[in-house]
């Protein structure tokens, strides 16, 4: 059931109180320096090994799945899972690949069908000769999802940052497919727009004169990750819970993108404008954040479920206290229990 305006704020509270269990302990002090309840910390070192066992590459080898995107691009699309299960469909953000998903994939494909596909310019599928666009992006999406997901068994289909704006985007460009390969979609960590106008990473960007160029030069650099030290990494993209795993982990992955690709869809982010999907999401829809997410602050979370609230399809709008941008590996069990709910709707 969709969240309704009165109440709203209510409910929200409500869910977060479900979901922010670790973050709770730790404010607590809960915490190696061994202050705080020892129970609460014998908790929270297991719920964080949990956490990092995780994130380990799935032992069972994946089925590849030929898909060609419609300029005659190969995407690299990998299945898990029962054949027969609901399938989920996940979509990586900026700089990533399908291995941000080794949470997701590693516990839902004991029940589910779940595919997992590498973005143009990113893992295994190449840049093709499409121009850098949220278009190409959508368009990539659409293909997939005809080549993968019957309308028989519609698919949860979830986007991650940059994902999350693929899923938007696809929802504009391909109205016509959102009700006959969706059942229901989770927006994680992502905008719709103003993308650098609500930039948490740093203060104030409106007022800081040259921030907007600064952004959009910072975004489309082809520049390595790796020149950028752990703790600005984790500063910059994760909340200051993650665990040096969790940090590790995701560092690793973006750190292994090409440069020149990494600062070619930088550029085509920093206009952002997917309002338009937001309307043609015609499925349930949750909306997803952390509460230190510096990259697309919560702000945009809450404008993209009022929209979606005021359409009727805003399944929930969940913000994780303490967790940073990269949700599904800083919060999997949550981010797995939400995508299992949406597939029994």
């Amino acid at each position: 059931m969709a969240l309704q305006n009165a109440g709203s704020e209510v409910r929200r509270s409500a869910v977060r109180s479900l979901v922010d269990a670790p973050a709770r302990m730790l404010s607590r002090g809960a915490h190696p320096s061994g202050h705080g309840s020892r129970t609460d910390a014998a908790r929270l070192a297991a719920h964080r090994a949990t956490m990092d066992a995780l994130l380990t590459d799935p032992a069972v080898d994946p089925r590849v799945l030929p898909v060609v995107a419609g300029d005659g691009n190969p995407v690299h699309v990998v299945e898990r899972g029962p054949a027969d299960g609901t399938p989920i469909v996940l979509i990586h953000g900026w700089a990533c690949s399908t291995r941000m998903w080794n949470a997701q994939v590693n516990e839902l494909s004991q029940t589910h069908r779940v595919l997992c596909y590498d973005q143009r310019g990113h893992g295994r599928t190449p840049s093709g000769d499409a121009p850098a666009s949220m278009d190409t992006l959508a368009d990539d999406l659409a293909a997939v999802l005809r080549a993968t997901v019957s309308p028989d068994e519609p698919a949860v289909i979830v986007g991650h940052s940059m994902g999350g704006m693929t899923v938007n985007a696809w929802a504009a460009r391909h109205p016509d497919q959102v009700a006959v390969y969706g059942r229901a979609a989770m927006l994680i960590s992502t905008a719709a727009d103003r993308i650098l106008n609500d930039f948490g990473v740093l203060p104030f960007p409106e007022r800081l004169p040259g921030a907007f160029a600064l952004g959009r030069a910072a975004m489309g650099l082809p520049l390595s990750a790796a020149l950028l030290p752990e703790w600005g990494f984790q500063y910059v993209s994760m909340g200051a819970h993650a665990t040096a795993a969790q940090v590790a982990f995701c560092r690793d992955i973006v750190n292994a993108c090409p440069a020149r690709n990494r600062g070619r869809w930088g550029s085509a982010m920093s206009d952002l404008d997917v309002r338009a999907g937001l309307e043609s999401l015609e499925v349930p829809t949750t909306v997803l954040v952390g509460t230190e997410d510096r990259l697309t602050p919560a702000v945009h979370a809450r404008r993209m479920a009022e929209v979606l609230r005021e359409s009727g399809r805003l399944e929930r709008l969940v913000e994780l206290t303490g967790v940073g941008h990269m949700v599904p590996v800083e919060a999997p069990f949550e981010v797995d229990a939400e995508i299992r709910r949406l597939a029994a709707l």
